[in-house]
Parts: structure tokens; C-alpha cells; sequence
């Protein structure tokens, strides 16, 4: 991309990556700039940008509604097991990896760290052969090699990488001991898939099956255009008779917790506890279903007891620490609210249903 504007105010430039497309660039998290085109040598101060200059970039983050796409020059290559960032030098290993294999795995991984990138260790790592560690590293790192190579020779709006297609990085990045099966019935992407996991996944190319019953579509079977509009309402309904309330605006997302036509024996505040801990897994549910990201304020039903609060603040952290995008329960408020923040990644539901024009700038892409 190329650097169009300079605005020292807040610290970053608009990066022009095609057609006039323009991204927002932080000079705060970007402490080691690629710039391709030549300048004078007397001019080739560190982390000096000028307008003008030529940066290789990744989209970080995708156009979401009034703002434009994030780049990076920290540039990120994921694998099923790890992930090369040249953010960060260091290795990092999942959370979700406990011990003793997560110091195991920091061990192994410390001999392929470079002087120009890192490595984070997925959650998948865990129960990985070394082997298919080690071969997925060399090839990390042939392909961030070769990325430079490639960069120096194009021309500025090149689009140098791109990311898997989504249904293929869901497949990629799915836990594996939890994938049971994989369902397709479009051929081509049957096809695609066949052919990702035989070069990538050998292990799980036998939970592939294309689904030939042209009696009942795969959607019927699944019920998907109910599930789609049922994931798009603002009202959701809870086994117990109580319902949320979500509604998704430009600064944040609120979703209320009510009583409803609870029918439950329970009386009183035992009654408001049980709805609040149904609340809560559901809550979790459709966060990810509806990918809903920012800040997300939840107002519970009131509770009388500090003890009952922090028992809603674990579950609610237990349930969070279940979604692939990094999820933080903050705290919950003198008034009973707890606030969340979930990073903002891709579009949500709503926008992505609403979205007009299929090609867009996706997260991952490198200009």
C-alpha cells in the first residue's frame, strides 16, 4: 500500500492498498515498518513515514460499519498449530494449554525462533506430533521468506497473500479433538475441502462427507433459515420462560435479562438467580453466534447476595473462555451490569447478511 496521509494527531496515516480503498495504520503498534520503495540514504531514519512511501501491509481488521480496514505491518501467518507474527519476537503459547505440556512445547518451540518473527503455539499444538509442528514451522517460515522476496519485485496494490476462504479457516483453526464430522453439499467446496485437509489435515479427511440426498437439502436438515433468523431477532427466548433483550448499536451492545413467563418452583431471588445462570450460557452462545464485538453490557435481573454476583461472574468467565476470539468478563457494576469486551475481528451477523457486495477487504490479506 501506499502512505496517501499523515495525521500526527492521532498517531497513524491512511494507507491507500487499491482503488482508492483507505486504511487506518497505527504508528503506535507499528514499530517495524516495511517500506519497499527506495529512498535517499540520508532519509532512511527507523519508523520515519512519510507520505509517499511504500508499505508492505495485512488487514487486521475488516471494514466495519463507519470506520475502514486496519492494516499492520505486523504481519501474521497462521497455521493450524502456530502462528508466525514479526510483532512479537518472543514465543507464546495458548491459555488454553496448561501444564506440563505448555512448558514442554515452549521448549521445543525456542529453537525456531528468529531474530525476525515469532511464533504463538495454538490450543491444537497440545495434542500434536512434533513432527507436524516442526514441518508446519518450516513452511511458516518459507513463506514468510519467500512473502519479502515477492514484495520487493511488485508493483504498489499487489495483492501478495490471501487468506483461506472462511469455511476453510473454520476447519483449519476447530479444536481437533472436538470435530466429530464436516458436511458439505456443494461440490466444489466438498472439493476444496478434500483437497485442504489431504495437504494439511490427513488425520481428519475421513470426517469428510458430501451430502447427496436431493430430497431434503442439507439447509432443511439443519434447519439454517430458521437458525439464521432466530440469530437476527432482538428477542431470544429461554427454556426457563425468561427472554433476552439484544440490541447492537455503533458504541456498544446491550442485552437485558428478563423475567418473563417464568414458570419454574423456584420463588424470589432463588427464581432470579436461575433465570440470570440460564442467561448467561445463552448470552455466551449468541455473542458468538451473532459475532458480537466491542464493549457488550449485560443487565441481569438483580441479585441480593455479593455471593451470588461472583458465582454469575465465574460462570460468565467460563463460558467466555470457550470462544476462539479473545473474550474478557471486566467486572459487573454497582447496578447489577456486567460489562464484557470481546475483540473485534470480523463483521457481525447482522452485517454480514446485510452486506451488499461480496468481495470486500478481508482480515488476513497482505498488500
Amino acid at each position: 500500500g501506499k502512505v496517501k496521509n499523515i495525521v500526527q494527531n492521532i498517531r497513524a496515516a491512511f494507507v491507500e492498498i487499491e482503488n482508492g480503498q483507505m486504511c487506518y495504520y497505527s504508528f503506535e503498534d507499528n514499530k517495524n515498518p516495511v517500506i519497499l520503495n527506495k529512498r535517499p540514504e540520508k532519509d532512511t531514519e527507523k519508523n520515519n513515514i512519510k507520505i509517499g512511501d511504500e508499505l508492505l501491509v495485512q488487514v487486521s481488521k475488516e471494514a466495519m460499519k463507519t470506520k475502514e480496514p486496519m492494516v499492520t505491518s505486523n504481519i501474521n501467518l497462521p497455521g493450524k498449530y502456530v502462528v508466525l507474527t514479526t510483532g512479537n519476537k518472543q514465543i507464546g503459547i495458548s491459555s488454553k494449554i496448561k501444564e506440563p505440556a505448555k512448558s514442554e512445547l515452549k521448549a521445543f518451540m525456542e529453537a525456531y525462533r528468529s531474530e525476525n518473527y515469532g511464533f504463538v503455539v495454538r490450543t491444537n499444538a497440545a495434542d500434536a506430533d512434533k513432527e507436524q509442528i516442526k514441518e508446519e514451522v518450516r513452511q511458516l517460515s518459507l513463506g514468510y521468506e519467500k512473502l519479502l522476496t515477492v514484495a520487493s519485485h511488485r508493483t504498489c496494490f499487489s495483492l501478495l497473500f490471501q487468506s483461506l476462504p472462511s469455511f476453510l479457516k473454520k476447519i483449519r483453526d476447530v479444536y481437533s479433538g472436538g470435530l466429530e464430522e464436516i458436511i458439505s453439499d456443494d461440490r466444489e467446496a466438498y472439493d476444496q475441502i478434500k483437497a485442504f485437509l489431504e495437504e494439511n489435515q490427513w488425520e481428519a479427511a475421513h470426517k469428510l462427507r458430501f451430502y447427496e440426498d436431493s430430497s431434503y437439502s442439507l439447509a432443511k436438515l439443519y434447519n439454517l433459515e430458521t437458525q439464521i433468523k432466530e440469530g437476527l431477532k432482538d428477542k431470544v427466548w429461554l427454556k426457563s420462560g425468561g427472554f433476552l433483550i439484544i440490541q447492537q448499536a455503533e458504541a456498544c451492545s446491550v442485552i437485558d435479562v428478563n423475567s418473563g413467563k417464568f414458570t419454574g418452583k423456584k420463588k424470589g431471588s432463588q427464581a432470579f438467580f436461575h433465570i440470570n445462570r440460564e442467561a448467561a450460557g445463552e448470552i455466551a452462545r449468541q455473542i458468538r453466534l451473532r459475532n458480537i464485538s466491542g464493549i457488550i453490557l449485560i443487565d441481569f435481573i438483580d441479585m441480593e447476595t455479593d455471593k451470588e454476583k461472583s458465582q454469575l461472574l465465574a460462570m460468565m468467565n467460563e463460558y467466555v473462555g470457550r470462544d476462539p476470539i479473545q473474550t474478557t468478563v471486566i467486572d459487573m457494576t454497582a447496578l447489577q451490569i456486567m460489562e464484557i469486551t470481546r475483540k473485534k475481528v470480523r463483521r457481525t451477523l447482522k452485517e454480514e447478511l446485510a452486506a451488499s457486495c461480496p468481495v470486500c477487504h478481508g482480515a488476513g490479506y497482505i498488500y
